[in-house]
C-alpha cells in the first residue's frame, strides 16, 4: 500500500508548474496518499494552499547548499516515503533520491546517480518522439498511474482571485514580455509596435516579477496611443495565473507564463524566437496559438535554451515576425 509520495523538482518556475501534472496524476491513482513535493527556495508560492498536497519541502540552493543539502536528507529520511520521484537529471537531486531510504526511488537515467535508484526510466528527447514534456516526466510514473496524462494544475486561493477583481471588469490581454534569454524574449519594440495596433477599448496588462518593471516601462514608452497598465512585481505567481483565466487573451514568450497559462487552461498565444515548438514545451490550453517566423530559417533553433545574445547578431527569427501575426488570435 503506498502511503507517502515525494516529487522532486528544484529547477525553475516553469518546470515545477508542469510537473503539477504529475501531482494530478499520483492523486488520481492512490487517492488515499499523501504527497509532498520539493522546490527550490523561492518557488514554493506556486504551490501555496495546493488541496492535493500535504507538505511543500524547500531547498535553499543559494546559502550554504551543500549543509541544506545533507539537512535535507535527513528530512526525507525521517519521513520514510514509499516512493520518491526525481524529475531531474543532476547530481544533487540524484544524492537526495538515491539515499533517500525510500522503497521506491525512480528517476532518468541521465542523472549521474540513476544506478543507485531502484527503477531508472530512458529519457527521451528529441529525434522522432514529438512527445511534450509532460508526456516525458509522466514515463517515471506510468506503471503507477494508468490514466491518461493530465494537465498541469495551479489553484489560486479564494483571496488571490479576490485581489485581481479590481482589472477584470473591462475586457483585457496580458502581456508577459520578459524572458531570462535574451534570444527567448521578443523585443520590446515589437511589443509596442502590436500594442500600438489594439483597439481603444481593450485593456492592456503587463506581467512579470520585480525584475522586469522597467522593462515595461520602457516598452510603455515605446507606444503611442495606448497606455498599458505595469503590473510586474505587484502580484504573486498564483494572483498572475487566476488572471490570466479572465485574461481574451494572453500573450507570452516560450517562458513560465505559458506555463502558467496552460495549468489555468487560460488562452494564450506564444512567440517563438530563438526556440520552437518540437522541443516539447509548447503550450497546453484548449485555445492556444504559436506565432512565429513563417520562413525557415538556417540558424533556427540555435539551442535548446536560448543565448544572452543573437549568435548570429541579426535576431531575424524574431524581426521577421509581423505585427498581424499577433493579432490574429483577437480577430480570428
Amino acid at each position: 500500500m503506498v502511503k507517502k509520495i515525494l516529487i522532486i523538482q528544484t529547477a525553475f518556475i516553469g518546470d515545477v508548474v508542469l510537473d503539477t501534472s504529475l501531482i494530478e496524476n499520483l492523486h488520481a491513482a492512490f487517492p488515499g496518499a499523501t504527497i509532498d513535493f520539493l522546490v527550490r527556495k523561492g518557488n514554493e508560492d506556486l504551490l501555496a494552499e495546493h488541496p492535493l498536497l500535504r507538505n511543500v519541502l524547500i531547498w535553499n540552493k543559494k546559502e550554504k547548499k551543500i549543509r541544506h543539502l545533507l539537512k535535507m536528507l535527513f528530512a526525507i529520511r525521517k519521513e520514510k516515503y514509499d516512493k520518491v520521484i526525481n524529475v531531474q537529471r543532476y547530481a544533487a537531486t540524484g544524492f537526495l533520491t538515491a539515499f533517500s531510504g525510500a522503497k521506491e526511488k525512480i528517476g532518468f537515467d541521465k542523472n549521474p546517480l540513476s544506478k543507485f535508484f531502484t527503477k531508472r526510466i530512458k529519457h527521451i528527447f528529441g529525434g522522432a518522439s514529438n512527445m511534450h514534456e509532460i508526456e516525458r516526466n509522466h514515463q517515471l510514473i506510468s506503471h503507477l498511474a494508468k490514466e491518461p496524462v493530465k494537465r498541469p494544475k495551479l489553484y489560486p486561493s479564494q483571496a488571490d482571485e479576490l485581489f485581481i477583481q479590481e482589472y477584470i471588469s473591462k475586457p483585457f490581454i496580458t502581456i508577459s514580455p520578459a524572458s531570462v534569454w535574451f534570444t527567448k524574449q521578443y523585443p520590446p519594440l515589437k511589443w509596442a509596435s502590436f500594442i500600438n495596433m489594439l483597439p481603444a477599448n481593450l485593456e492592456i496588462i503587463l506581467l512579470g516579477g520585480p525584475g522586469d518593471r522597467s522593462l515595461c516601462e520602457a516598452l510603455i514608452q515605446m507606444t503611442i496611443s495606448k497606455s498599458p497598465l505595469n503590473l510586474c512585481g505587484e502580484l504573486s505567481f498564483l494572483q498572475s495565473a487566476a488572471l490570466m483565466k479572465h485574461a481574451r487573451m494572453n500573450y507570452v514568450n516560450d517562458s513560465a507564463p505559458m506555463h502558467f497559462a496552460s495549468a489555468m487552461n487560460a488562452p494564450v498565444a506564444v512567440v517563438y524566437c530563438s526556440t520552437i515548438p518540437a522541443f516539447g514545451y509548447g503550450p497546453l490550453s484548449d485555445v492556444k496559438f504559436i506565432i512565429e517566423r513563417k520562413e525557415p530559417l538556417y540558424c533556427r533553433p540555435c539551442g535548446l535554451h536560448g543565448h544572452d545574445a543573437c549568435p548570429q547578431s541579426h535576431f531575424k527569427c524574431a524581426l521577421d515576425i509581423r505585427d498581424e501575426q499577433l493579432l490574429q488570435p483577437l480577430i480570428g
